[in-house]
């Protein structure tokens, strides 16, 4: 599975092509993993970086860092997103609740800091000059955090994956297919209405392109999205799944929105931690909004990389938008937020194309 796995990361998700840089970032926990992968990169003639992470370096940092390190923007890591090629990072978690006493504003601080990096990043992303794709590697943390075993977890994974086929490169080109008709008929339509439990959101997409999002970035995939306007959002909603923003889960968010910024937030968990996420630059507005078309994705597992897939949800980010969509909202945060949309309708320009779960065109 592995190999296969190996395979679709560097003959699908990424192009690689002889001499390109490329950065393998990951914790030791993956080594496996990334083997396969060095090996396929050397083979490709690729230039190859490893970057493995210990597993208390997050945790000694915001223990002990002043404010002055915080601050700190890394000459080395500014470099490397100016000059590598390709950028391949595998998730695979010592601990997913190793951040969950971290002071929000250390947080903050440290997310602000990374701001001009990210900038750097997503501007080389647009222009076509930087790559890069993010999949997972079943961890017993990861799967303790989803309530099953390794070995259910690693089936879970691995079907969301399209591993368990024949040939899993042509599972993603048949999606990419049928998500390819969905962006299509987004693209021509210019308002978008969202209607289910204690929600009524409407915002205006007209002129954003909607991008087909088939295991090319993140694996697993299966999503369309896109930038609104950014003060085009007016209504609320509220969130079937608890955010979770490093670690730390916010429970039953509602948020209201007028003329595109959240005018009011409120959570029955973790409401001081959205409002202190609220603060930072660009994160009243919505950067992203997306329909989750992987049904692969069985269930809620409290890790966004496949969450925010889920076949019969939405979700919107707060903050940063892509680019490539044609949002212009710029923060130093994107923050996905999930809602399941199983008893629920989603109107373009007035005409429902979205019901209980299902596309209807």
């Amino acid at each position: 599975m592995l190999s296969k796995l190996a395979d679709i990361i560097t003959g699908y998700s990424v192009d690689v092509r002889e001499g390109d840089l490329v950065m393998v970032q990951s914790s030791i926990l993956s080594a496996p993993l990334i083997e396969k992968i060095y090996e396929n990169l050397i083979m490709k003639g690729a230039n190859v970086e490893i970057k493995l992470e210990p597993e208390n370096v997050s945790d000694i940092y915001f223990k002990y860092a002043s404010e002055k390190q915080l601050k700190y923007v890394s000459p080395v890591r500014k470099y490397s997103i100016e000059k590598i090629d390709i950028f391949i990072s595998i998730w695979a978690d010592y601990n997913t609740k190793n951040m969950n006493n971290v002071d929000p504003e250390r947080m903050a601080t440290r997310v602000a800091a990374n701001a001009e990096l990210n900038k750097i990043f997503m501007e080389r992303e647009a222009k076509g000059e930087l790559q890069w794709t993010l999949a997972p590697y079943p961890t017993h943390a990861m799967a303790q955090e989803a309530g099953m075993s390794l070995i259910d977890y690693r089936d879970f994974v691995y079907g969301t994956l399209f591993l368990d086929k024949d040939n899993p490169i042509e599972e993603w080109k048949k999606l990419s297919v049928k998500q390819e008709k969905v962006a299509e008929y987004l693209n021509k339509k210019s308002e978008l209405r969202f209607v289910g439990e204690d929600t009524d959101l409407t915002l205006s997409v007209k002129g954003r392109k909607w991008i087909n999002c088939d295991g090319k970035k993140n694996l697993p995939d299966g999503e369309v999205f896109t930038g609104p306007i950014e003060d085009s959002a007016n209504g609320k909603i509220r969130f079937t799944y608890p955010g979770i923003y490093m670690g730390k889960e916010i429970e039953d968010i509602k948020l209201t929105f007028k003329d595109g910024e959240v005018i009011d937030a409120k959570a029955a968990k973790g409401e001081d931690l959205l409002k202190k996420l609220l603060e930072i630059d660009g994160a009243k507005r919505i950067g992203e909004i997306a329909i989750g078309t992987n049904y692969g994705v069985k269930r809620f597992t409290k890790n966004m990389l496949f969450d925010e897939k889920m076949g019969g949800t939405m979700h919107l980010a707060l903050g940063r938008a892509i680019p490539e969509s044609g949002g212009k909202n710029f923060s130093s945060i994107h923050w996905d937020i999930l809602k399941d949309m199983k008893n629920g309708k989603i109107y373009a320009d007035g005409e429902v194309f979205y019901e209980n779960g299902k596309f209807l065109i």
